[in-house]
């Protein structure tokens, strides 16, 4: 089960690789579906090929990277119904996380992701094209939700076993499009009905969140066929 590292812990060398890497991967620096070098990587980070490995390795827990026969390591590169099919899961699930929530966060915990909100609110504004970036763990608000839920089934699920991919196409295909003023807008809309412990209301407003955002990342790929076509 691959688990966001705790950055406060983050000691070896195969630590710190798999955090550069994995953000290599999550903003794009290493392109989706790019083949993976050792030689080169090695040689750019001034390691042994034995501790790239075991971060690659790693990644490749995370569903970060594939291993293919005669081709090596990859970026892992999902299909459009692939993605969509993440979507859906986490639209079922988010939603049931932000319910719990709403009968399950702590006063502290509330508080907490009230000024984590104000941030990204600092942070919008400051952007030139407001796009809405959120960095991993405690600093992404979905992830917060999650835990608050203290549902250790949920956390599981959607903090470790997806929470990599997951936070890859909400960071290429979603945060830097148009909609982050409106994502940020529906982020106080769930806080709001979990402050109010609506668990019903949390529920249905995390998941017209998240499938809004599948309706943009489902607009963004037809655009990005559209432009192929024309350029064939």
């Amino acid at each position: 089960m691959a688990k966001v590292v705790d950055m406060e812990k983050v000691t070896t060398i195969p630590d710190r690789l798999f955090i550069d890497l994995e953000e290599s991967i999550i903003e794009g620096r290493l392109p989706i579906g790019s083949k993976i070098s050792e030689p080169e990587l090695s040689r750019e980070y001034g390691v042994s090929r034995g501790a790239l490995r075991e971060a690659i390795g790693r990644l490749e827990a995370c569903g970060l990277v594939e291993r293919k026969a005669n081709i090596g390591a990859r970026v892992v590169s999902l299909s459009h119904d692939q993605l969509i099919e993440i979507y859906h899961v986490r639209e079922a699930l988010e939603g049931m996380a932000a319910r719990q929530a709403a009968l399950a966060i702590t006063e502290q915990e509330l508080d907490s992701l009230k000024v984590l909100l104000e941030k990204h609110d600092h942070d919008i504004k400051d952007d030139q094209s407001h796009a809405y970036f959120q960095k991993q763990g405690d600093l992404d608000f979905h992830f917060r939700i999650v835990q608050g839920s203290h549902n250790r089934y949920l956390i599981n699920l959607l903090c470790n076993d997806l929470y990599h991919l997951v936070r890859l196409y909400r960071y290429q295909y979603g945060m830097p499009s148009k909609r982050g003023p409106q994502a940020f807008d529906e982020h106080r809309y769930i806080v709001y009905a979990i402050e109010r412990r609506d668990a019903e209301m949390a529920e249905h407003m995390m998941r017209a969140h998240v499938r809004a955002s599948r309706e943009n990342v489902e607009r963004l790929f037809s655009e990005s066929a559209e432009i192929d076509v024309i350029s064939e």
